[in-house]
């Protein structure tokens, strides 16, 4: 995948060169300072990570005591580099007021450049748009301000494409980039000469720094690919991912497929009437029905409550329906071989709570209201949330650390700011959000940790180093096409998340009013994704049952294939019920290919064209469900895969590929 051709344009992603030109900038009490000047008396270190990757980080102090540092990441096996840069005070003194404080101030060139992006995630159904626009005019990206999470209506994931002539190759070339800031940043993109300006920054940043304190840039990883085919930097990016920023398993390999299952209480919102024994019984039940998870699942409601929502901030179990906590709940999954997942908010407290009453002092209110916010950006409030979560993942047997964020923190920054303190209020309480995961995973070797913010509203970079998401959004779980929609999005940027096989069509062939059907075949197939929650109950029927165990490991198997091969969208995701449905998985001599006819979908037949690696070779398929096989050259499928489904059906086939002379 990776040529000597893309590693030739590593210049492009911007690796280290000298201290004058790191790339930040920041207006310091009217003066403009730009890479590490002389005056800072700048010092580099190198530092090999492993055989794949290079730190330098480049440190200098002025006469006042103010520090730039300024750390570069370089990959050896990818065109990638990444930048971050931190302001320390180590002088006596508040510094001057710093502003404009940003990361990859730099122009690239070519001609007739074009930028894809995303709105993000934003509870809304037109959420996960992939767009396209010239950049022939300035343009300004941000998430909204008023919820202060990176992906809220706009996506930290973007690729640039210049389609002729630079400064350093003849031919068209991609720059992919993404964001790491886990608050409110901002990406100007401006046409200059013959290329485009590029810098990152926080979205407010307009403040002095007090002695003893650390302020820190957006982490920027940029990507360069070569060549016009937009699949070779998809599918490049999507290598680097799983290499590099995946986290890992408990023995250091990849993260496998999640199968998750769960057992909400028969009474009670979420998790509000679960008790110990509803759900021990519930996952001993699955495992004796033949149908085993990876992970047993216990959301919002396990602490004493009145609802979820309104009693968060007395991080304890419920002693009525806990008596024993929920350890002897840990322990029967361990026995299993299954992963217990445990849901908690930190951030956000509620009136009452034991944070509320104990520790006032480390809240913001906010006139929007009525929760609080808890302040990670405080050393010793983010140090007792570390002692009190790590107590709980250990006491409870916790394998996957699963973490919520319903409200917009903005508010509760901005009104408890000074005016000559914009941003720090936020940039604080991102590092402190950052320290606190890094504690978690240091002290529980193997834990992982579950990115949520009310779905998918907080995965950018810097989070989706240490976590997964296995909750990228709050909307259409059961509505296939807006799904199918978010699922294009999510393999190419974020490969590793979760799906439910629910269904919300009715019989009259619309999603409204919501119609929660039973699962079936094409519920599985409308929710192919490396990690699955299968809603059926433990109660079902016997047929229900074995149609379940039998899509699981149809999904199972196919989910090794989205975590191994490349990612080949073959149709447009316009979110509409009368589309087909199609992808490709393909790698290593195998993969999959996969085509959904939607509910209102009028044709009987649609034809696929496939991605073919060699139109030489022999594609031996297996259809998933009924295990019929056919055999296609290359060429043939080059010509069109034509596929014959009835009304709201799916289809997988499966394939391995030879050379054409080991069948002659």
């Amino acid at each position: 995948m990776v040529s000597e051709k893309d590693m030739s344009l590593r210049r492009l992603a911007l690796p280290f060169v000298s201290a004058a030109s790191v790339p930040v900038s920041f207006c310091c009490g009217g003066k403009t300072v730009r890479g590490i000047p002389e005056e800072f008396s700048p010092r580099i270190n190198r530092i090999e990570l492993n055989s794949s990757v290079v730190l330098t980080i480049v440190e200098g102090t002025d006469k006042n005591g103010l520090t730039i540092r300024a750390e570069c990441t370089e990959y050896r096996d990818f065109p990638v580099s990444e930048w971050v840069a931190y302001l320390t005070n180590n002088g006596e003194e508040d510094t001057p007021v710093i502003s404009d404080f940003r990361i990859i101030g730099t122009v690239f060139s070519g001609t007739e450049p074009t930028l894809l992006r995303s709105n993000g995630d934003y509870r809304k159904a037109q959420a996960y748009n992939l767009e396209t626009e010239k950049i022939d005019r300035p343009i300004d990206i941000f998430p909204d301000p008023e919820q202060g999470l990176s992906c809220a209506g706009a996506s930290p994931y973007m690729r640039l494409k210049f389609d002729s002539v630079s400064a350093f190759t003849n031919e068209p070339y991609f720059i992919n980039m993404a964001i790491g800031w886990s608050g409110v940043w901002r990406a100007m993109f401006e046409p200059v000469g013959d290329g485009v300006s590029v810098f990152v920054s926080q979205y407010r940043f307009n403040t002095y720094i007090k002695p003893g304190e650390t302020m820190r840039s957006p982490k920027v990883t940029l990507m360069a690919c070569s060549g016009s085919d937009e699949s070779r930097a998809r599918n490049m990016w999507r290598r680097w991912y799983f290499e590099h920023i995946l986290p890992r398993s408990d023995d250091g390999g990849r993260i496998g497929p999640m199968l998750c299952l769960h057992v909400f209480a028969e009474n009670g919102d979420e998790f509000t009437g679960a008790t110990e024994e509803q759900q021990v019984k519930g996952l001993e039940k699955y495992i004796a029905r033949g149908h085993k998870p990876d992970v047993w699942w216990i959301d919002a409601g396990w602490y004493k409550c009145h609802t979820w929502y309104d009693s968060v901030g007395s991080w304890s179990h419920d002693k009525k329906r806990f008596p024993n906590g929920l350890g002897p709940i840990g322990r029967v999954c361990n026995e299993n071989g299954v992963k217990l997942l445990l849901w908690f908010e930190p951030e956000r407290v509620s009136a009452g709570s034991e944070l509320y009453r104990e520790h006032f002092n480390w809240l913001y209110p906010s006139a929007k209201g009525p929760d609080y916010a808890f302040n990670l950006g405080n050393r010793e409030a983010c140090d007792w949330m570390i002692s009190r979560v790590d107590s709980l993942i250990k006491q409870y047997g916790i394998k996957i650390y699963r973490q919520d964020f319903n409200f917009g923190i903005y508010p509760y920054w901005a009104e408890n700011e000074a005016e000559d303190r914009v941003g720090s209020l936020e940039n604080l309480h991102i590092q402190g959000y950052l320290r606190y995961w890094d504690t978690l995973r240091e002290l529980n070797p193997g834990l992982i940790i579950d990115s949520c913010a009310g779905g998918g509203r907080r995965n950018d970079l810097d989070t989706m180093r240490r976590s997964v998401t296995l909750h990228y959004t709050d909307i259409g779980y059961g509505n296939h096409p807006i799904k199918q929609l978010q699922h294009r999005y999510m393999f190419e940027w974020i490969p590793y998340f979760r799906a439910h096989n629910m269904s919300w069509d009715n019989h009259d062939g619309t999603y409204q009013p919501v119609e929660n059907r039973e699962q079936d075949s094409f519920a599985f197939h409308c929710a192919m994704a490396p990690a699955l929650t299968d809603m059926t109950n433990r109660n079902a029927d016997d047929a229900q049952m074995e149609l379940s165990v039998k899509m699981t490991a149809i999904w199972r198997r196919a989910a090794e294939l989205m975590l191994t091969c490349d990612y080949y969208p073959l149709t447009e995701c316009k979110a509409d019920p009368s589309d087909w449905y199609a992808m490709q998985f393909d790698g290593c001599g195998k993969g999959f290919i996969q085509v959904v006819r939607n509910i209102a979908v009028k044709e009987n037949e649609y034809t696929a064209f496939p991605h073919v690696e060699d139109e030489n070779a022999i594609y031996e398929f297996e259809n998933g469900e009924t295990g019929e096989r056919f055999n296609a050259t290359g060429r043939q499928l080059l010509e069109g895969l034509r596929v014959t489904l009835p009304e709201r059906s799916g289809l997988i086939l499966f394939y391995k590929r030879t050379d054409a002379g080991e069948n002659s």
